[in-house]
């Protein structure tokens, strides 16, 4: 029988009782949700508790984490979601954000053509339309079992009773503390000069959540909390509409599938990168004896470094969002194309990116992204991955509303605008 594999980012881990440790990592005979913070996975635990299933806990844990999480977690993002169901149907769902559509490919520069700094990603103009309430109803109406008040109650109660600052969220929101509060003034909420052990409450974030629990998805895409936001971030400069809130839609995708030897591997497709990048990758090392090698040996590395670097090199140059561009799937992932791009491989050098790439491009990427995984004791899976892109999204906080609002990750190609998550 083949092994199912949903990937996944080991950080906490709350189990529903009868857990076993061994050298092979943790096992669990029911069910467990692992997330970056303490308080989204009890909450995601106990929702399963309840008779709830992994989406009711994915819709819990996602929600928790826009309250326990602001760094990463968010209602104002989006993300995608890959999943497993107990009986082998797989899916995904992509409830990334959008360029508004007032947005234009040469926004971010100046009147003679150059970048200007950080207009992307700080402030209002870096803003996109968020997809994160679209995901989580859209995941609730089609997979859920309990109610949207069943599963949003305890998050209401933990934004209200707030929840203590640790040690590394007290010292991010001092390294973040200049910017949120250029961006912002002085005033805002996690501007303020936080310590290990302090408690930080959330009380608009909480009455803006009673709103949706009240009114469903429109109160954030057409509501009163759409006119606010809309009117919060054209006042600070951005261009987010009505109009792009209320024609924002989530999308159902097939998930990228494929075999490593006796694995059986369901990720992302695209407009992620991550599933074919890994395809790639994996496909490129399986003629190699990694095991022979040995877990972090100096050949394991080397070879898996060597795979990264070109299939990094075709991610860039060749993925996308498919609602945009066409992607050479099949090509990318010829077996003859990828024996062909590993030939260069030398054992006794490393290979100079330049020698495998497209192109120079001059980005960079956060790595300020979280991700959670749940299985619930049926055996449905659920693997998501959410963003604001970067730390606190645009660091543009509405003290009104109690959320960050995303950036917009758009990559300006001269002649081309698409709209790419790289995630």
């Amino acid at each position: 029988m083949k092994k199912i594999v949903l990937l996944i980012s080991f950080s906490i881990f709350y189990l529903i009782p009868d857990k076993t440790w061994s050298k092979t990592g943790l096992v669990t005979q029911k069910a467990m949700v692992v997330s970056a913070r303490e308080e989204a996975s009890k909450i995601g635990v106990e929702i399963m508790k309840k008779g709830g299933n992994a989406f009711d806990a994915m819709v819990a844990t996602e929600l928790a984490l826009a309250v326990a999480y602001p760094y990463a977690g968010n209602i104002g993002g989006g993300g995608f979601m890959v999943f497993r169901k107990a009986k082998g149907e797989t899916g995904t769902l992509d409830f990334r954000e959008k360029a508004p559509l007032a947005a234009k490919k040469d926004m971010y520069l100046d009147k003679n053509g150059n970048v200007i700094p950080n207009l992307s990603v700080d402030g209002a103009l870096a803003i996109g339309v968020p997809g994160t309430i679209a995901g989580v109803f859209a995941v609730h109406e089609k997979l859920g079992k309990l109610s949207m008040a069943e599963i949003m109650k305890p998050i209401i109660a933990l934004a209200k009773k707030g929840l203590e600052i640790t040690k590394k969220e007290a010292k991010t929101l001092q390294n973040y503390h200049a910017i949120l509060v250029k961006v912002n003034g002085e005033k805002t909420l996690l501007a303020q000069n936080y310590k290990a052990g302090d408690t930080l409450k959330y009380p608009a974030l909480a009455e803006t959540l009673m709103r949706i629990l009240k009114n469903g998805k429109d109160e954030f895409y057409k509501g009163e909390t759409a006119k606010k936001m809309v009117d919060f971030v054209q006042k600070k400069g951005g261009i987010i509409s009505l109009k792009d809130l209320a024609n924002y839609e989530v999308k159902w995708r097939e998930p990228v599938i494929f075999h490593y030897k006796d694995l059986k591997i369901i990720s992302m497709s695209p407009p992620s990168s991550g599933g074919m990048t890994l395809e790639q990758i994996m496909k490129m090392i399986e003629p190699y004896p990694i095991s022979k090698f040995g877990h972090n040996s100096v050949k394991t590395i080397q070879v898996v470094t060597e795979a990264e670097r070109r299939a990094y090199a075709d991610r860039n140059y060749f993925l996308g969002d498919p609602d945009f561009i066409k992607i050479p799937r099949n090509e990318l992932l010829d077996k003859n194309y990828l024996k062909q791009r590993m030939q260069s491989f030398d054992w006794n050098k490393a290979t100079p990116s330049s020698e495998v790439s497209h192109g120079v491009i001059s980005a960079s990427e956060s790595n300020e992204t979280t991700h959670f995984s749940i299985v619930d004791a049926d055996g449905n899976a659920v693997s998501v991955t959410t963003t604001l892109n970067g730390a606190y999204g645009s660091k543009l906080y509405s003290d009104e509303l109690g959320f960050f609002s995303t950036t917009k990750w758009m990559i300006l190609v001269p002649n081309l605008e698409l709209q790419i998550p790289m995630v």
